[in-house]
């Protein structure tokens, strides 16, 4: 073994023999012929008392009457001197009785080895340390942000329904799942959500949804359509928002929830675009189109709807004549009556040709893709922000829909026609 508290240098020779050799003859040559070579200041026994030079290594095997071997000495000595004692060691000439040759292979830093050796297990030390403590330090926050959660989870109301601390003073209302929904939306800093915990939806949220605006945010799953479907039965809720098809609103990241609460929908809107079968949801329409009769004086009772209202005491009165429609507006009126209740959508170009024909769920998605030119759109549905948006990019000049949606900015250039527009 080599010393290394005697190791600065490791000189590695390798021995070659005429013949069968030992190692006491290898280790006798190289003290007998290097003897007095160098001067007494570099004489092999005296460096090796001095602990200048460590113990020789010699390993050597004989075969077919030739010997092979290596020789290592490690060195404390400066650069200078142990280059020379290295050369010193190619003049032997002999090993015991044997012609022989030595040759010096290298000789290495050992201190450079340990200084790298150390460089890459400081490295890995390191690399394990901040990862240790990046996984401490997220799972304190975590904790700690849990914990925090933990404490602003509420349970609202006689049926106990797991909510955030802003229901009561807020006046919109976040309808979800379950708990871990909740829990989640807290976590991004949402406090106005109330949780259903199964199909049967509690009075307490029924009764919510009457004095607050009501949004249903609901998984992209089956279950999710299915508290869909009870909800729009039971509560007055006024939009619907989803999670991405296949995903749960408690596994959606910041970013997941607001791109989804903010692409919510009327529930009219969404009823048109993804055809909820209306035998389900007709006892909550009916709720919507009737008169609020739970005002409680707190200004935050929702008002009746007014338009239907007077619509019921327009069928009392006598009908009125149509209006008279250009050439253009009558085909465009004919089209629509063409397609009413078939939920599909046609593309015109600046001709009045028919570029292509659609369903109006995959309007959006055809319109935003569309490569030829398109002049208007008339389709049976209701009429978005979105669509608007995606005509006014496409340079549409006409949009002709069965009803007008929550459209808050219509450029000047597109026109747009519903059905009341034509009667």
């Amino acid at each position: 073994m080599i010393d290394p508290s005697t190791t600065k240098y490791l000189i590695k020779s390798k021995i070659t023999a005429d013949g069968v050799v030992e190692k006491p003859d290898v280790i006798g040559a190289i003290f007998g012929q290097t003897e007095g070579l160098l001067g007494e200041e570099l004489d092999l026994r005296d460096l090796q008392k001095g602990a200048r030079i460590g113990r020789i290594e010699v390993e050597v095997k004989s075969e077919s009457g030739r010997s092979q071997g290596e020789v290592l000495i490690p060195s404390s000595l400066d650069q200078v001197d142990t280059a020379i004692l290295a050369a010193a060691l190619e003049t032997i000439d002999r090993i015991g009785p044997c012609k022989a040759s030595v040759h010096v292979e290298s000789i290495t830093d050992v201190r450079a080895e340990k200084r790298q050796r150390i460089l890459e297990r400081a490295k890995e030390l390191l690399t394990d340390m901040l990862q240790e403590s990046k996984q401490l330090g997220t799972s304190l926050a975590d904790s700690i942000r849990d914990s925090v959660h933990l404490e602003e989870i509420t349970a609202y109301g006689p049926e106990k329904c797991p909510a955030g601390p802003m229901v009561d003073n807020s006046d919109e209302i976040l309808i979800v799942e379950g708990r871990s929904d909740v829990l989640n939306l807290l976590k991004h800093g949402i406090k106005n959500t109330i949780a259903v915990e199964g199909t049967n939806v509690p009075k307490t949220i029924q009764e919510l949804s009457k004095q607050k605006t009501a949004t249903a945010f609901v998984d992209g799953d089956r279950g999710g359509t299915l508290i869909l479907k009870e909800l729009l039965q039971v509560a007055e809720i006024d939009f619907i928002a989803r999670a991405p098809p296949h995903n749960e609103v408690e596994e959606l990241s910041k970013k997941q929830l607001m791109k989804a609460l903010k692409n919510k929908m009327p529930v009219a809107q969404y009823i048109e675009m993804y055809g909820i079968d209306n035998g389900t949801t007709k006892d909550a329409r009916q709720k919507k189109e009737q008169p609020n009769t739970h005002g409680s004086g707190n200004g935050k009772n929702k008002p009746s709807p007014q338009k239907k209202q007077e619509k019921k005491e327009q069928k009392k009165k006598a009908p009125e004549k149509r209006k008279k429609l250009t050439p253009q507006q009558e085909k465009y009126y004919e089209m629509l009556r063409d397609m009413g209740g078939k939920k599909k959508a046609r593309l015109l170009n600046s001709k009045g040709g028919i570029v292509t024909e659609v369903s109006t769920a995959d309007l959006i998605n055809v319109l935003g893709n569309e490569k030829k030119s398109v002049s208007a759109v008339i389709f049976d549905g209701v009429i978005t922000q979105r669509l608007v948006d995606i005509a006014y990019k496409k340079g549409i000049k006409m949009i002709v829909g069965t009803k007008m949606g929550n459209v808050a900015k219509l450029p000047s250039s597109i026109e747009v026609w519903t059905k009341k527009d034509f009667e």
